[in-house]
């Protein structure tokens, strides 16, 4: 019972509301003068480059950081198994400290690091000879600053990988050995395919997460887009309908274009995870 509550009056409640509030012209300011208007909405919405221009930066935004998301955390796993390696519990939690700092002094550290003037990534590139980009007011190195301002927090990825890798049974790679696969062909034939459940559970999760991303460029660009609109993700134009313009009818209209959106490629990914998932305990 306790749960059945939490759900209806945090979780379901307020998506029937977002539903409702999307066939109104409904202001925060002034709800009283909330009046239906029925699909009108939803026909904004094609006709709203804005929605079009946030969807692509987050599309663009999603083809660099989800590899690089699940790769990252796939390799530092990797190597934090590896049998030769020293010190392994102490790498562990040293990759793992950031996650738990608190994300928006996270943005704030990044911030200073990639400043232009003063940021210790281009005082670094100085000294080798190279010279440093305006990592984050150049639409050409907004993304990859995103995805390294990402990877700081890789470290509950890697935690699900190494348990993963650790419950794969030795007798896998010994049998490999045996016929004479060295380190990469364990790992391209054993390590991959016993992990694709994890990695497919991550593309989820990263999938999710992507289109839902607002902290970052909300803190680091104060919700501007800058520059060039370069980081209005999708996230962030729908908050600033509902409330910085205060239009919750359709703000709430963008709140469902993004879950429909979410929805369809999770069902997407589940669909064709039968061909590249597996999973130890099925039958072939």
């Amino acid at each position: 019972t306790p749960w059945i509550i939490g759900f209806v009056v945090f979780y379901a409640g307020p998506m029937l509301a977002s539903l409702a509030f999307s066939f109104f012209e409904f202001d925060l300011v002034n709800p009283e003068d909330a009046r239906f208007i029925g699909l009108d909405n939803y026909q904004q919405l094609f006709g709203d480059s804005l929605v079009w221009e946030s969807l692509l930066v987050t599309v663009k935004f999603a083809v660099i950081m989800i590899p690089f998301g699940l790769a990252l955390p796939l390799l530092f796993a990797w190597l934090l198994t590896a049998k030769s390696l020293w010190g392994k519990p102490f790498f562990r939690t040293l990759f793992f400290m950031p996650t738990i700092v608190p994300f928006v002094s996270s943005v704030f550290i990044w911030n200073g690091f990639l400043n232009t003037s003063g940021g210790w990534m281009n005082k670094f590139l100085e000294w080798v000879g190279l010279p440093g980009p305006d990592w984050l007011n150049s639409t050409v190195w907004i993304y990859p600053s995103l995805a390294l301002i990402g990877a700081w927090g890789v470290g509950n990825a890697m935690l699900l990988f190494i348990a993963s890798i650790q419950g794969i049974p030795v007798e896998l790679y010994e049998s490999a050995e045996v016929d004479g696969a060295n380190t990469w062909h364990k790992f391209r034939g054993i390590t991959v395919p016993m992990l694709t459940p994890i990695i497919f559970y991550n593309l989820v999760l990263a999938l999710v997460a992507i289109f839902q991303y607002f902290l970052v460029p909300f803190v680091l660009k104060n919700g501007t887009g800058d520059p060039a609109n370069s980081t209005l993700f999708y996230s962030l134009y729908f908050f600033k309908t509902a409330f910085t313009f205060n239009d919750m009818g359709y703000g709430a209209t963008l709140a469902w274009l993004l879950f429909l959106i979410i929805l369809s490629i999770t069902l997407l990914l589940f669909a064709t995870a039968k061909y590249w998932v597996y999973y130890e305990f099925e039958e072939a």
